[in-house]
């Protein structure tokens, strides 16, 4: 087989990201790099062409899950006109719903890799991370509530409903947490 053009190989890698940071979501970045590559449709042998270390691609994994965030809340916010807090109530009702809980590969990286960054990810990848969850609780602050606590509360009901998942319990969490941050609480 013969080599790939430059162009090819930059879509490559990042089909392996965009897949890395669903599976990364879905399943944690223990993933294996052979059933990374497998679901990206490329071969393992491929991946160290591409990237330095299993520890690079959890770094831009995780940075282009944070992109994708930017870019819901960008939304959002253009949805919402002049109206940002109206923006911010609508990423609530979104985010603490069971489609969010059942989509854990698609949704918040706050979330969904919090517990692979609590252990040692990799001082880079830990770096993207951190700057995400600060870019994300700075965009939820208002001038009567606090970003952080507003964004531990979103993120501690998700994860406790997605633990809960299957019982009724899941979707009280995720009513509870919605109550505590929708306007007029």
């Amino acid at each position: 087989m013969g080599r790939v053009s430059q162009a090819q190989a930059q879509e490559n890698r990042a089909r392996v990201v965009a897949t890395a940071s669903r599976l990364f979501r879905e399943h944690g970045t223990g993933v294996s790099v052979a059933d990374l590559m497998q679901a990206a449709g490329l071969t393992q042998g491929g991946f160290y062409k591409q990237f330095a270390s299993k520890e690079a691609l959890v770094e831009e994994a995780a940075a282009h899950a944070f992109t994708e965030l930017t870019a819901r809340r960008t939304e959002g916010l253009r949805e919402h006109e002049g109206r940002p807090d109206a923006a911010r109530q609508a990423l609530v009702d979104h985010y603490l719903t069971p489609r969010h809980r059942d989509d854990a590969g698609g949704g918040c990286p706050v979330a969904a890799l919090a517990a692979d960054m609590a252990r040692d990810p990799g001082e880079a990848a830990r770096g993207v991370y951190t700057e995400g969850v600060r870019e994300f609780a700075d965009w939820l602050a208002d001038d009567e509530q606090d970003g952080l606590a507003r964004l531990a509360t979103l993120v501690g009901g998700l994860l406790l409903a997605r633990a809960t998942e299957g019982s009724e319990l899941s979707d009280e969490i995720l009513r509870a947490a919605h109550a505590a941050l929708s306007d007029g609480s």
